[in-house]
C-alpha cells in the first residue's frame, strides 16, 4: 500500500461536502490519512496512521449467536466473541477488509482508500456548481495533508488547472520542501498555533513546536500573497488561559504582514471513534468548551487589535455538531 502513494495516488479517509467553515464559500473538504501529531484532543483518530484502518461499531454489531460472518471472513484470527459481540486484536489485524465485506449489519467499515488525482476531483467537481456561485472549492484536511505532500500538490495543482479555489489545513510540522510544493497551488493557507510553550506544546501533542513557528515565519516572508488564517484550539488545561492566547497573539504582533486569527473551541465530537479503533480517548472527562469562555477571549484578543479576528460564533459549533450526527464525520 505505502507503496503506491505518491504523485497521482493517495489516501483518502473522508470527502465532506458543503463545508462552509474551512476557506471562501462553500467547499468540499478532503480528509487525507497520516499524521506526526498524537494531539490529545484530535477529533479524527483515524487519520493518524497512513494505512486504512477498521473500525468497529458495537452498537450496530448483531450478536456472535446470530451472525459470526466476520469472525469467518477474518483470516489470522483477530477476532474474537466477547460478551456476546465481538472483539478486535489489533496486534493481529492487517485491516485487509474482509470483515467489512462480510458484515451485514455494517458494524465494520475500512476507514481509508487510495484514490488517485482524477477519482477525488471528479467527486470534488459534482459541486462545481455551488463553487462558482459562492467563490469555493477544495480544502486539503486530515491528519496532515503534508505527509502526503507530492499527492495533495498534484490535487490541488489540477484543482488550479479545472478552476477551483484551493485551500488547505494543516499543522504546519513538516520539512520545507513539502511545505513549497504544496502552497504553489494553495489560495488560502489554514495554520494551526497551538501554544507557545514549547515543552507544553510536546506534552500534548507529542511534538515541541520550534519547527511549526519556523515554518510560519517563513511562509509568512516567501509567500506574501497567500489569504493566512492561524488557528488555535481552545483546549481546557491545555491553552485555555488568557496568558496562553495573548502570547500568540504577541507572536503574530510581530509577523510583518497581515494574517487573521480564529480560535476554535474544544468539543468531544470525535470520542467515539477511539472506542470504534480500540483506542482511550486522551481526555476523558473533560468538558467540552463553554461558549462564553471562547467570547471572553476572543474579546480580550479585539482589544489588543492586533490581529483580525474571524469571530467563531456559536452556530459554527451547532452546525459542526449537525455534521457530525448526520455524516460520522467532522
Amino acid at each position: 500500500m505505502l507503496q503506491q502513494i505518491g504523485r497521482d495516488t493517495g489516501v483518502v479517509f473522508n470527502i465532506q461536502k458543503f463545508s462552509v467553515h474551512d476557506g471562501p464559500g462553500i467547499r468540499t473538504l478532503v480528509f487525507l490519512k497520516g499524521c506526526p501529531l498524537r494531539c490529545q484532543w484530535c477529533s479524527n483518530p483515524e487519520s493518524h496512521s497512513l494505512i486504512p484502518e477498521v473500525l468497529y461499531s458495537n452498537t450496530k454489531c448483531i450478536t456472535t449467536a446470530e451472525c459470526g460472518y466476520c469472525q469467518q471472513a477474518c483470516k489470522t484470527g483477530a477476532i474474537t466473541e466477547s460478551e456476546g459481540k465481538i472483539a478486535i486484536n489489533r496486534d493481529l489485524c492487517t485491516n485487509c477488509g474482509d470483515c467489512a465485506e462480510a458484515c451485514p449489519a455494517l458494524a465494520l467499515e475500512v476507514c481509508g482508500a487510495r484514490m488517485t488525482v482524477d477519482e477525488v476531483l471528479d467527486r470534488v467537481e459534482e459541486d462545481s456548481i455551488f463553487y462558482t456561485r459562492s467563490g469555493g472549492g477544495i480544502t486539503l484536511s486530515g491528519g496532515e495533508p503534508l505527509v502526503q505532500a507530492d499527492f495533495a500538490a498534484e490535487l490541488l495543482k489540477e484543482a488550479k488547472q479545472r478552476g477551483m479555489d484551493t485551500a488547505i489545513e494543516t499543522t504546519g510540522f513538516s520539512d520545507w520542501e513539502n511545505i513549497a510544493k504544496v502552497l504553489k497551488y494553495v489560495d488560502t493557507l489554514h495554520f494551526d498555533i497551538k501554544c507557545m510553550d514549547s515543552e507544553k506544546h510536546k506534552k500534548h501533542t507529542g511534538v515541541s513546536n520550534e519547527k511549526i513557528l519556523d515554518n510560519f515565519k517563513r511562509i509568512c516572508a516567501e509567500f506574501p500573497g497567500k489569504t493566512i488564517v492561524v488557528r488555535t484550539p481552545v483546549i481546557p488545561g491545555f491553552n485555555d488561559t488568557e496568558e496562553d492566547i495573548l502570547a500568540v497573539v504577541d507572536f503574530l504582533r510581530n509577523i510583518t504582514r497581515p494574517v487573521e486569527y480564529e480560535l476554535m473551541g474544544y468539543h468531544r465530537f470525535g470520542e467515539g471513534k477511539y472506542a470504534a479503533l480500540g483506542k482511550t480517548y486522551p481526555l476523558s472527562g473533560v468538558a467540552s468548551l463553554d461558549n462564553e469562555r471562547l467570547v471572553v477571549l476572543e474579546k480580550l484578543i479585539k482589544l489588543k487589535g492586533a490581529v483580525t479576528m474571524i469571530p467563531s460564533v456559536i452556530k459554527m459549533v451547532k452546525k459542526r455538531r449537525l455534521q457530525y450526527e448526520q455524516h460520522g464525520r467532522l
